[in-house]
């Protein structure tokens, strides 16, 4: 194998592992692409193809809590995820490379921001929110961010939730889940169909990714979870000033 072979490998198996744990694995997946030059539109795509199978054996371990979900309910939320995911998928393919390159940094700071306060957000909505029936209607823009840059769509879900009212964290989770792999089959199929998937580097990723994932569930059981966010968040952090000096700084 060759040196970005092994990275690109490496990346995934992290991002495996951390999306198991707690989340952030695009921080490694996305930037280890670009770093092995392939255009971040392209690697944004193909980060997004990367991470895909894990969230159907998510959706496995949380059967019992999604079917506790209304139907109706369940399907419309479904439907207006499909929506919203295709649209930031769209989105995705009319951003140029050099478009995106100035959108990544924002992205990338407000995926970070997210996952470090997301707890608290999350609280906090749930002690201002009092009507577990409110419109699932928001979800469209959580699925338009989802569908353009999945960073940080977990945490943002979860505050979505709170903020319907929802308590149940293992409901939440469930929930979290099915739409996040919604989402990520949209974005798969249509940059699949768009033809901007670098399919090499994706399969690898994609089975590096998956055998992290396996072995994630161990790894939560002996490594304390603050140790693995502090690491998801000096990762965001530093990529955040990365892409932003990349994007700003380096020009010409």
């Amino acid at each position: 194998m060759t040196f970005d072979q092994v990275l690109l490998a490496a990346a995934a198996f992290g991002a495996g592992v951390l999306n198991s744990i707690a989340g952030g694995g695009t921080f490694l997946t996305f930037p280890a692409l670009v770093y092995t030059g392939v255009p971040v539109v392209a690697a944004n795509a193909t980060s997004a193809v990367a991470v895909f199978p894990g969230y159907l054996g998510a959706i496995g371990g949380f059967r019992k809590e999604i079917t506790q979900f209304e139907r109706s309910r369940l399907m419309k939320i479904t439907l207006l995820t499909i929506v919203g995911g295709l649209v930031g998928s769209l989105l995705l393919l009319v951003s140029s490379n050099q478009a995106f390159s100035v959108v990544v940094p924002f992205l990338l700071a407000m995926a970070t921001l997210a996952f470090t306060f997301g707890g608290h957000i999350r609280r906090w909505l749930a002690d201002h929110s009092d009507s577990y029936s409110n419109s699932p209607l928001s979800i469209v823009f959580v699925a338009v961010y989802g569908g353009y840059f999945n960073g940080g769509l977990g945490i943002v879900l979860l505050a979505l939730f709170s903020l319907w009212g929802m308590r149940d964290l293992n409901l939440m989770n469930g929930l979290k889940n099915l739409v996040s792999f919604i989402i990520s089959a949209i974005s798969v199929a249509t940059f699949a169909a768009a033809g901007i998937v670098a399919w090499q580097p994706a399969i690898l990723m994609a089975v590096a990714a998956a055998i992290g994932g396996y072995m994630g569930a161990p790894l939560a059981r002996v490594l304390p979870v603050t140790v693995v966010r502090t690491i998801v968040i000096l990762v965001g952090s530093v990529l955040s000033v990365v892409f932003f000096h990349r994007a700003f700084f380096a020009i010409g």
